[in-house]
C-alpha cells in the first residue's frame, strides 16, 4: 500500500511539474506577442554568462531557448556565453572560452558588477540573474519600446573553408566597435560530472566566435569565421551589433543574410 500510494504522489507531482512548464511558456508567449514590431527602432541584445558545470544554469539556458521561440518575430538578438572558470570543477564544457570569461569581466568592470552564472547583461547597460524571468520579459518589453539608433547590413556567405561577412554600418563614432558575433542556434550535452552530473542539457544560441572591427576608419569592410565542423546553415546565424567601448551600450544590432 505505501509504494502504491508513492507512485501515485510521484505521478502527481509530476503531472504538476508539466502543467507548470505549459503555464510558464504560454506567459512567455502572451509578454511578447502583443509588442510593436520595430514601430521606433527598439532592440534587445541579451548576453547570457553560463556553464555546463553551473547547476543554476539550466534554467537560464531554458528561458533563452523560450525567449527565442516567442519572439521570432521582434529584434530580438540572443547570445550565450559559456564561460571557462567553471571547468576546473570536475566537468569541462567543450562550449566555454577564455574570450567569452573576459567578456564578461569586462561587462564586471563596465557596470560594478560581480562575475557570477548564469549572468544576463542586456544591452550592454543592465545585468541580472539570467533566470530570472519576469526580470528578463519587462526589460526585453522595455529595450523594443525605445528608440533605435545604429543601422547595421550584414551579409554572409558561405564555401568549404570559411564562412566570410560583408558589413556596413551607420556609424561615425571611433569609440565604437562592430562586434560581429558566429552563433550556433542549438545543441545539447550529456554532462558526465560536475554539479550537472548525469544530465543532458540543451543549449540555444551559442557563441562560437566573436570578431571585434574598430569602426575609426571605416564603416564598411568584411570579416570571416573557419567554417564549422559539420557546417549547415540552417543551425547557425551569424549577429552583429555596436557597442560603445567607453560605456559598454550597445547602439545597434542585425543579423546576417546568407547569400
Amino acid at each position: 500500500m505505501i509504494s502504491k500510494k508513492l507512485l501515485i504522489v510521484g505521478v502527481f507531482v509530476a503531472l504538476l511539474f508539466t502543467i507548470s512548464a505549459f503555464v510558464q511558456k504560454d506567459k512567455t508567449n502572451e509578454n511578447f506577442k502583443n509588442i510593436p514590431i520595430g514601430n521606433n527602432g527598439g532592440f534587445a541584445v541579451l548576453e547570457l554568462f553560463t556553464s555546463e558545470g553551473c547547476s543554476s544554469c539550466p534554467p537560464a539556458d531554458a528561458l533563452m531557448g523560450q525567449i527565442k521561440e516567442s519572439s521570432k518575430d521582434q529584434p530580438v538578438y540572443i547570445l550565450a556565453y559559456h564561460v571557462d572558470y567553471w571547468n576546473r570543477l570536475g566537468w569541462k564544457d567543450r562550449f566555454s572560452t577564455p574570450e567569452n570569461s573576459e567578456r564578461q569581466q569586462q561587462y564586471s568592470r563596465l557596470l560594478g558588477s560581480q562575475v557570477y552564472t548564469p549572468q544576463l547583461v542586456i544591452n550592454g547597460r543592465q545585468q541580472f540573474v539570467g533566470s530570472d524571468r519576469a526580470a528578463v520579459e519587462n526589460s526585453i518589453v522595455k529595450a523594443l519600446s525605445s528608440t533605435g539608433g545604429s543601422i547595421i547590413d550584414l551579409k554572409a556567405q558561405s564555401d568549404s573553408k570559411a564562412i566570410s561577412v560583408a558589413y556596413k554600418v551607420s556609424e561615425s563614432n571611433t569609440q565604437n566597435k562592430l562586434l560581429i558575433t558566429l552563433v550556433e542556434k542549438k545543441s545539447s550535452t550529456n554532462v558526465a560530472r560536475g554539479e550537472n552530473e548525469g544530465r543532458h542539457l540543451e543549449h540555444w544560441q551559442i557563441v562560437h566566435q566573436q570578431n571585434q572591427i574598430s569602426l575609426k576608419s571605416s564603416s564598411e569592410g568584411s570579416s570571416s569565421f573557419p567554417l564549422p565542423k559539420d557546417f549547415n546553415i540552417n543551425n547557425w546565424e551569424i549577429i552583429g551589433f555596436i557597442q560603445n567601448a567607453r560605456t559598454g551600450q550597445i547602439s545597434g544590432a542585425s543579423k546576417a543574410i546568407f547569400q
